[in-house]
């Protein structure tokens, strides 16, 4: 249950799609000056050195971060996630990846919270030496899916959750859509990020129709495809969900998923998807 460790994905394609919603929404939302409360339920080890024996071993960032580092002719949204990214690698050199606490605290403020969740020891470990000098962040080690649930509301009344679950075990699916409509009933009016993989199609449709049952109002899907769907191992795509979505993202989305299905696609096989799950 604890195996999975991202040291080995960092930077791939479904880093990109992630963390590029991730600043747009999190751009978006510090647009207003009141503070806000950020919310991270599978934090990860926070920082990632792609040159480490874990990021070699498959060289997946090779396929996200690096194909983008050098272009310049990037939607301008794909483009502030790298400059984002060089931020962390002041040399000029792709060597280091930072996971989304880092890219959180990197844009909020001083008067924002950040909360990170990691359960696995080792992970929440070197979590605890990346952010401990942010007096902002507060680290549990324990399940985020669940014991964030007592965060909410939050004082801010303003909050933006990420839940970015390893999705090991099958009950994943519908452990994140109870999750979610938990959440969602203490605090209706929060931002909600849900990243998935795709490594077998029937738990994504599952998991779809699970949200649009779920009595949850507006709901946004995008996902990027690098090859088709296969019964093989191996994640052929990966998405995100997005309740309560900023008004502008379907826009920006419409713009940067072709570019990135383009760009990431393995052998011109990239594919992507738009959904309005459930409309407001």
């Amino acid at each position: 249950m604890l195996s999975y460790q991202h040291a080995y994905h960092a930077g791939n394609f479904a880093d990109a799609l992630k963390h590029i919603v991730l600043i747009q929404v999190l751009s978006y939302l510090k647009k207003k000056d009141s503070p806000l409360c950020y919310i991270d339920t599978h934090a990860g080890s926070g920082d990632y050195k792609l040159h480490g024996g874990e990021a070699q071993k498959n060289k997946e960032f090779q396929g996200g971060i690096a194909i983008l580092w050098q272009r310049d002719d990037m939607p301008a949204s794909v483009t502030n996630y790298v400059q984002l990214i060089k931020l962390f690698n002041p040399s000029g050199q792709l060597g280091r990846y930072p996971g989304s606490p880092l890219i959180a605290g990197r844009l909020l403020g001083n008067k924002d919270r950040l909360f990170l969740y990691e359960l696995h020891t080792a992970e929440a470990r070197l979590l605890n030496d990346a952010v401990k000098q942010d007096k902002r962040c507060k680290l549990f080690r324990a399940d985020g899916l669940k014991d964030s649930l007592g965060l909410l509301p939050p004082l801010e009344h303003r909050g933006l959750i990420l839940i970015d679950p390893s999705y090991e075990l099958k009950n994943e699916y519908q452990a994140v859509v109870d999750a979610l409509v938990a959440m969602h009933k203490r605090f209706a009016t929060g931002c909600y990020l849900l990243w998935y993989p795709v490594v077998a199609r029937k738990r994504n449709n599952y998991m779809e129709r699970a949200l649009q049952k779920s009595g949850i109002p507006n709901i946004q899907l995008y996902e990027l495809g690098i090859r088709p769907d296969s019964d093989e191992f191996g994640m052929t795509a990966c998405g995100m969900i997005i309740i309560n979505p900023p008004w502008t993202l379907l826009g920006e989305m419409q713009q940067i998923l072709p570019w990135l299905a383009e760009k990431l696609g393995e052998n011109q096989q990239g594919h992507y998807r738009i959904e309005l799950l459930v409309g407001e």
